[in-house]
């Protein structure tokens, strides 16, 4: 009975109750206790899960930048050029610039091409008329540019189209009527006439006719119920008829 109730005894009272044993902390068995007393125990298990670093106030180390700065170094290898972005919107339009300075002279152009054509035409020859229409030749060239003017039929062919000015001289017989047309290919364009007289006079018509190529231009004798004719000497000039270009239509 002894042996039993010394066990159960030692099982009831503290640690420290016993007689002339030292006493020791209390430590909990699952986390040492804090402050460690002088019979705890650290083992590597403790110190791997830092339970008893938990404690500690927690410290961050400031270094000084400038001190582990090195010195700058050397440029480096220029890259290679990206690719070209987007074309972007139109910017604002910007102010006008200064004027320039003059510029120097330029070589001298080419010379103007411009058409000319013009003719004068006389007869010495005085003429009666023989049918009811007749053209009217000429017997002496004055001016015939390019010979476009046929002194035989009495025509000139238009070659540079445009405006042209005609004029047509005659001198009219004693007691004989004048009457003559300045005609347009077959359309007379205007008339010179002059009655019966006896003294003879100079009689003149003149005006503009805008020409197309190949139009042809003539003078034609009309008789009527009376004698027609025109006066002439080979010694003078009596009868002449003219035209030139104004203005070519390429201008017009």
């Amino acid at each position: 009975m002894a042996a039993p109730a010394l066990l159960l005894l030692a099982l009831l009272l503290p640690a420290g109750a016993w007689p002339g044993l030292p006493r020791r902390p209390c430590v909990h068995c699952c986390r040492p206790a804090w402050p460690p007393g002088p019979y705890a125990r650290v083992n590597d298990r403790d110190l791997w899960r830092g339970d008893l670093w938990r404690g500690l106030p927690r410290v961050r180390p400031t270094i000084d930048i400038e001190i582990l700065k090195g010195e700058k170094g050397e440029a480096g290898v220029r890259g290679r050029a990206g690719r070209s972005g987007k074309e972007g919107p139109p910017g604002a339009r910007g102010l006008q610039g200064r004027k320039g300075q003059k510029g120097q002279v330029g070589p001298p152009g080419a010379p103007c091409q411009r058409a000319y054509a013009a003719f004068s035409v006389g007869r010495r020859e005085g003429l009666h008329s023989s049918d009811h229409f007749q053209a009217v030749p000429f017997d002496t060239e004055l001016v015939n540019l390019d010979g476009a003017f046929d002194l035989a039929a009495g025509r000139f062919l238009c070659t540079v189209p445009g405006v042209y000015f005609l004029s047509l001289n005659v001198h009219t017989w004693n007691y004989k009527e004048t009457y003559l047309h300045i005609m347009l290919n077959r359309r007379p364009a205007a008339v010179l006439y002059a009655q019966p007289s006896e003294r003879s006079v100079m009689q003149a018509q003149s005006l503009m006719l805008l020409l197309a190529a190949g139009d042809a231009v003539w003078v034609r004798m009309f008789q009527r119920d009376q004698d027609n004719a025109i006066y002439g000497e080979h010694g003078d000039l009596y009868i002449t008829f003219s035209g030139h270009l104004v203005k070519p239509a390429a201008e017009l």
